[in-house]
């Protein structure tokens, strides 16, 4: 009579870890999508072929994340190599850096800041996302340091995206509110 052991043998440990890694790798990009912030309300272009929709929906929405959440590795997922700023603030860097030190920056300012996606509009090889963001100024800004004020802004970013990734950015951001919301600005 055969006992089986419910200890596992190393060949058997190895059968299992690389089981185990191969799902990981298989699992990973799925769940990794399913991490990311969907947009409240999405309108695609009947036209659109879904293949080309779903690469600028996901491009959109890792650039949403990364905004969300900080994530480096989502910038560079989002962005193409040779990204262009078309409305480049005075001061930021072109290319993918600008985005980097811009959120980074803003961290300092409001470190709880999240980033939703209000609406994503889908056409050709364009994306329009109307974002909002919330937080609270509760660390340093242009030599200010917050009081854990409330803050709720929107934001519309145009993306040309290629190759599945965004190629070029328009964006602009309701400043105003932001800063009356930091006590920066006051009318």
């Amino acid at each position: 009579m055969h006992r089986l052991s419910s200890r596992p043998t190393g060949l058997n440990l190895l059968t299992i870890v690389a089981a185990v890694a191969t799902l990981s790798a298989v699992a990973g990009p799925a769940r990794a999508e399913e991490a990311l912030i969907q947009p409240r309300t999405l309108v695609v272009d009947a036209q659109l072929d879904r293949a080309q929709a779903e690469r600028e929906i996901l491009a959109a929405r890792r650039y949403g994340s990364f905004w969300s959440t900080g994530e480096e590795a989502l910038a560079r997922a989002a962005l193409a190599p040779d990204f262009m700023d078309r409305t480049l603030p005075p001061g930021r860097a072109q290319g993918l850096a600008g985005p980097l030190a811009a959120s980074a920056g803003f961290r300092q300012a409001v470190p709880d800041l999240r980033c939703e996606i209000e609406q994503m509009i889908v056409s050709g090889d364009r994306v329009v996302s109307h974002l909002r963001f919330t937080g609270h100024f509760s660390g340093q800004f242009h030599g200010r340091t917050g009081q854990g004020q409330a803050i709720d802004f929107i934001a519309t970013d145009i993306y040309r995206v290629q190759d599945g990734r965004i190629a070029e950015n328009w964006h602009l951001e309701d400043n105003l509110t932001l800063l009356q919301q930091m006590g920066l600005v006051v009318l």
